[in-house]
């Protein structure tokens, strides 16, 4: 699998388990995160410590999970990016829209 669903009392975490969030997997990310929204899950943890690089695909993938917790009042969090990843946040600004941490423990604190 290349996600890894793990469902807290108050929150779900999203574990990638890919080196590279691209177009043949963010839909499966991109159903998961619908999955939960459907369950009632509004706070999502995305962990991308694994993964070394993502393209447009995993970004818009990234950001439906964002939409969708706000739009329930939740909160989208995502923690561990590696250095290209973080670049690519960055240059599509993305930083600004997206709660990140630097790992999954200050993701916990920020998820409350």
């Amino acid at each position: 699998m290349n996600f890894t669903v793990t469902e807290q009392p108050n929150y779900a975490l999203i574990t990638s388990n890919v080196e590279k969030l691209d177009a043949s997997n963010a839909s499966e990310l991109k159903s998961e995160i619908v999955l939960l929204n459907k369950k009632g899950v509004n706070k999502i943890i995305l962990d991308l410590s694994k993964s070394k690089y993502c393209d447009s695909s995993g970004l818009s993938a990234i950001l439906i999970g964002n939409r969708l917790c706000k739009d329930s009042s939740g909160i989208f969090t995502v923690c561990g990016l590696q250095d290209n990843v973080k670049k690519l946040i960055q240059i599509s600004q993305l930083d600004k829209v997206l709660s990140i941490t630097s790992d999954l423990e200050n993701a916990k604190k920020v998820i409350g």
